[in-house]
């Protein structure tokens, strides 16, 4: 069951990835923010208003009272310490480290070479029509994703998520990474150990409810 937090205020878009991740962490974690709505693709993440919350003019922005915080990962980690029940960290330093290593090979990886902004830039700069944008973004996406089989393949302990019977931040990033990859039409069945993690997250209400096209602005 959700709970509503009045003094939360998460600033996000429906089909942002990291903005994605952060709605299935407050939904783990039982929260239910207030919500406002940014659309990157009118251009409302450059607004002044915007930018006075973050500089960098992207979501998710999550506001906590008088706190404002950006980037997704510091968002969930200080979901985690805030809100420790039901955790999104193994107990044991190896298990966190390995999980974290997960997270951060979608966050840090595959996603900001693919994001809203780089995507455009290599249109209106570089000048690359949609289906060479398109070869651009299945290549890292293919990549990022083969590298996190091997990963899932060997990891220190039992699934059925990333790792354990619970999922942690590592599934958080994963599913949204492997919804985008759906969105642009990119290979994923050489990931079946991908797939397999994202199967069994989207049976549970946190991820189902997060995903894009439950969301209120959804076009």
């Amino acid at each position: 069951m959700l709970h509503r937090t009045p003094a939360m205020i998460l600033h996000d878009y429906w089909r942002s990835s990291a903005a994605f991740r952060v709605r299935i962490a407050l939904a783990l974690k039982g929260l239910e923010p207030g919500r406002r709505y940014v659309h990157l693709r009118k251009g409302e993440q450059r607004a002044p208003g915007f930018l006075a919350r973050n500089p960098q003019g992207l979501v998710p922005v999550l506001e906590d009272g008088p706190l404002t915080l950006t980037q997704s990962l510091a968002i969930i980690e200080y979901l985690e310490e805030t809100h420790p029940k039901p955790p999104l960290l193994p107990a044991r330093a190896a298990e966190r480290a390995w999980v974290r290593a997960v997270a951060l090979a979608v966050a840090c990886e595959i996603h900001p070479l693919n994001n809203t902004r780089v995507l455009a830039w290599l249109e209106r700069d570089l000048g690359l029509d949609e289906a060479a944008r398109n070869r651009w973004y299945a290549h890292w996406v293919s990549e990022g994703l083969a590298a996190i089989e091997k990963m899932l393949a060997a990891r220190p302990g039992p699934g059925p998520f990333c790792l354990g019977a619970a999922p942690t931040i590592a599934a958080v990033c994963l599913v949204p990474q492997v919804f985008n990859a759906w969105r642009f039409k990119v290979p994923v069945e050489p990931y079946p150990l991908v797939l397999a993690v994202v199967e069994e997250c989207m049976k549970l209400p946190a991820f189902d409810l997060a995903q894009p096209s439950r969301q209120p602005d959804a076009e």
